[in-house]
């Protein structure tokens, strides 16, 4: 079976770092990710996505990153159900294995140097970020939600 999952994308809103009772890091955020196509009226539309990170590669998210930052998440989707007022819900989220950062971290225009950090260790050397060479998305601050 395989559950892979690459998403390009912004943050929506800044990341929010937790910590279990086992001081283990936890954080939950929203990527907003443009569709390849426009609509019929020539408008690019785009979906928010939900992911949760955990340990090292949370703690990254949170320390280099904030509201509108562009990165890369490699993961997998998981979907988990709760009981709210006698009813089941489920949520659908995308579990973060991996982050590259897209840009740098005091610009957020344009195409900054990409770090690649899976667990909490940056990769370099003989690893190829999926990321690494992308082209910028096409899309304008103005087209942001944020």
């Amino acid at each position: 079976m395989i559950n892979n999952v690459t998403l390009v994308g912004r943050l929506v809103a800044p990341p929010d770092l937790r910590k279990t009772p086992n001081n283990v890091s936890s954080l939950q955020g929203t990527l907003v990710v443009n569709r390849n196509f426009k609509n019929e009226n020539g408008d690019r539309e785009a979906d928010f996505i939900n992911f949760q990170a955990w340990r090292g590669t949370a703690d990254i998210i949170a320390q280099y990153c904030s509201k509108g930052s562009l990165i890369g998440i490699i993961g997998r989707i998981q979907v988990r159900s709760y009981e709210k007022d006698g009813q089941r819900r489920y949520v659908t989220e995308v579990v973060a294995e991996s982050v590259a950062l897209l840009e740098s971290r005091n610009s957020q225009h344009g195409q900054g140097q990409g770090n690649t950090f899976q667990n909490g260790n940056s990769s370099s050397g003989g690893y190829n970020s999926p990321f690494g060479r992308s082209n910028p998305m096409d899309i304008s601050d103005d087209d942001l939600p944020f």
